[in-house]
């Protein structure tokens, strides 16, 4: 690997937790997205999670973790959290509430708290990779870890792009 690990506020929230994690960096490729990092890396999409900073027609902030492979029904997200709708915030409104560059938004050391929702079958992975705060920087962990840290709320929301 050679370069050095970045310290992102994610990485030292990681630290912080004490939870074992191990980070990846890759070349970044503007909107290249999980397919681009589960390339680069050498592992199945799937296992790749996105954090997506969304909010309910009302613009309250919250944050869907979901496998790289999958979508967010927004019209399920909606009908769980009990409001009208649910769509992904526009990139400099995420940045704001999240503090995170997009394309570079973990769900860990954000600037403030946010609910965190959680793709119920992410628990079921034996590792996943989520970002670590940085273009090209992905932190490998298990979701135990993750559920540890983060204590989403688990919902089943995802579907086929």
């Amino acid at each position: 690997m050679g370069s050095k690990t970045p310290v992102t506020r994610a990485i030292r929230a990681l630290r912080d937790a004490k939870v074992a994690f191990t980070p990846h960096t890759y070349r970044y490729e503007p909107r290249g997205g999980t397919s681009v990092s589960a390339r680069e890396l050498g592992v199945p999409e799937h296992e790749v999670v996105k954090t997506l900073i969304m909010e309910t027609d009302s613009g309250a902030p919250l944050v869907v973790l979901m496998h790289g492979d999958q979508e967010v029904s927004t019209k399920a997200l909606a009908r769980h959290l009990g409001v009208r709708a649910v769509n992904p915030c526009d990139p400099k409104v995420a940045q704001r509430h999240s503090g995170y560059q997009v394309g570079g938004t973990s769900p860990f050391g954000l600037r403030k708290p946010l609910p965190i929702y959680a793709e119920a079958t992410i628990a079921d992975l034996d590792r996943l990779l989520i970002n670590g705060g940085k273009r090209g920087l992905l932190v490998e962990l298990h979701p135990d870890a993750l559920a540890a840290v983060l204590q989403p709320e688990w919902v089943e929301v995802g579907r086929e792009p």
